[in-house]
């Protein structure tokens, strides 16, 4: 499940509301605000961060108009509300353009600067540099993160909500019944322990650099803030974790096995801890627990992926494998289409053969011949294609030009009684050959169709001419001169002719003339530009 919608924003707003709400907890009545007022203020401060997704940088300007107007009031909920800030920024860095989030963070930093300043007393240097680097760095490290958020193959970024969430639970909880009793301001401790808390979600795609902000939070605690420093030893090992699940080098796990210990070792030995190698023992144990855990998962994670990986290559050879056997069953019905086929053509050759012996000379003989012929060479046209199935890879031989195909057509059909007048542009031979062979197979589809459909005596007009970019064949015919039988047709020629032309990305059109006859027109694109030439 994806965090995505309302549930999410609904989840952020109470988590502004309540942390406010923690840390106004003992606050009193101010010099303008009753603490009866506390909860209005909560809700004013918190229940933004709602919207903080969709329009974070109109929240980071909100957010920094209630710093200021809160830090005058002298309400508590200032903390909150620089706290928020912080959040708010990095969020805007993460979603917003760069112009925009220059803006929240420049009213940011005024914000913050007067939050910082106290009442009468001039910004040092040092208060402007703090008032500069806290508004700045969340932004950036939001910028940062949405350039190499892709550095994870993995997109599910639930692992990160909750990772992030249960950061800041423990963190916020654990802790924010000491945040005053610290010397630091409220707003401060309440700003790393949420800043720690959140450091979380990204531990997955920056384990070192997570790693290392929870050490540095580590040692402050145990400097500034002792009661905070079990939590931080809890986020610490959560760290070591991650890291030991995302880096699969054993020389940087032992680093950061050694350096888990040192920082534990710094925060749990005091000046009167009796060191005994039982506790070391405990010690090495406990942070060898979560490198322990992360490095399974990290096992597991990798045998995941290596499975999927297996699994893809499978499927790929599955298919591969499929696609083998449908071209072996092609190549056996092209061989039994060819048994069959030149079994027929064979004896109508033979046979036409054998009476063009018997036949006296004339039209009769000429018809013979010419059926011999064909047959001759649609037996070598039936090899020349089982061949081609067999071994894909093969180039072709070409039986003959394009243009001789076009041009034998017409002589075949006018020997059958078409009266054809063919208008071939030399130009088309500079179109490329699978252009040229398929205006051929058109033009003598075409031819055929005329006869079995208009019969002998049609005058037909076939042209072939360079168009832009292409080629365009043209058939016309005219009206049939008499009734006749119409030669029996399988109807497959025209589909044939459509699904040739489509291949090429071309377009076929057939129809009547207006005028009795037919039209057949064909646009068979080429890329390459043909100039025309003078008309056959």
């Amino acid at each position: 499940m994806r965090w995505r919608g309302v549930p999410l924003d609904v989840l952020l707003a109470a988590s502004g509301v309540g942390l406010d709400l923690l840390t106004t907890a003992h606050a009193g009545d101010t010099e303008y605000l009753p603490a009866e007022l506390n909860i209005p203020m909560a809700l004013l401060v918190g229940l933004p961060m709602g919207l903080v997704r969709r329009w974070p940088v109109i929240v980071s300007l909100y957010l920094a108009a209630a710093l200021f107007a809160t830090d005058q009031l002298g309400s508590f909920t200032s903390n909150t509300a620089q706290i928020l800030l912080c959040v708010s920024l990095g969020v805007a860095g993460y979603r917003s353009t760069v112009r925009a989030t220059a803006a929240a963070v420049a009213a940011a930093i005024f914000a913050t600067a007067f939050n910082i300043a106290d009442p009468g007393i001039a910004l040092t240097g040092n208060m402007w540099m703090y008032s500069v680097l806290l508004p700045v760095f969340p932004a950036v490290l939001g910028s940062y993160l949405r350039s190499s958020a892709e550095r994870l193959e993995e997109r599910e970024v639930t692992p990160d909500a909750l990772l992030a969430a249960g950061g800041v639970a423990i963190t916020v909880l654990s802790t924010w019944t000491t945040w005053h009793s610290g010397t630091q301001p409220v707003w401060v401790v309440g700003l790393l322990a949420v800043v720690g808390g959140l450091s979380l979600g990204i531990a997955r795609r920056l384990p070192g650099l997570v790693f290392l902000l929870q050490g540095v939070l580590l040692v402050s605690a145990d400097t500034y803030l002792n009661s905070a420093v079990n939590t931080c030893v809890i986020l610490t090992l959560i760290a070591i974790g991650v890291f030991a699940m995302r880096v699969v080098s054993w020389a940087w796990t032992v680093a950061a096995y050694v350096t888990g210990c040192l920082l534990t070792a710094i925060a749990v030995v005091g000046d009167g801890t009796e060191v005994t190698p039982f506790r070391v023992g405990v010690l090495m144990t406990l942070v060898a627990t979560p490198i322990a855990i992360g490095r399974y998962l990290g096992v597991r994670r990798e045998a995941a992926a290596t499975e999927k990986l297996v699994a893809e290559e499978a499927a790929r050879a599955a298919v591969a494998q499929v696609r083998a056997d449908q071209l072996a069953e092609r190549e056996r019905i092209a061989r039994d289409v060819h048994d069959i086929v030149a079994h027929h053509v064979g004896a109508m050759v033979l046979r036409a053969s054998a009476a063009r012996y018997a036949a006296p000379d004339g039209p009769v003989a000429d018809a013979l011949n010419d059926i011999r012929e064909t047959g001759h060479q649609v037996l070598q046209d039936l090899r020349d294609l089982l061949d081609l199935l067999r071994d894909p890879d093969r180039q072709p031989d070409l039986l003959a030009n394009p243009a001789d195909v076009v041009r034998e057509s017409a002589e075949r059909m006018a020997a059958a009684g078409l009266v054809v007048d063919l208008d071939l542009d030399p130009a088309t031979d500079q179109a490329p050959l699978i252009a040229r062979t398929s205006a051929a197979r058109i033009v003598q589809e075409g031819l055929t169709n005329v006869l079995k459909h208009a019969g002998p005596g049609t005058r037909v007009r076939v042209t072939v001419t360079p168009a832009e970019e292409g080629l365009d064949v043209e058939i016309r015919n005219g009206r049939p001169p008499t009734a006749i039988e119409r030669l029996p047709s399988s109807g497959r020629g025209l589909a044939g002719m459509r699904e040739r032309v489509r291949t090429l990305g071309g377009t076929l059109s057939a129809g009547p003339d207006g005028e009795g006859g037919w039209l057949l027109a064909a646009h068979l694109p080429t890329h390459t530009r043909v100039s025309p030439g003078s008309a056959a």
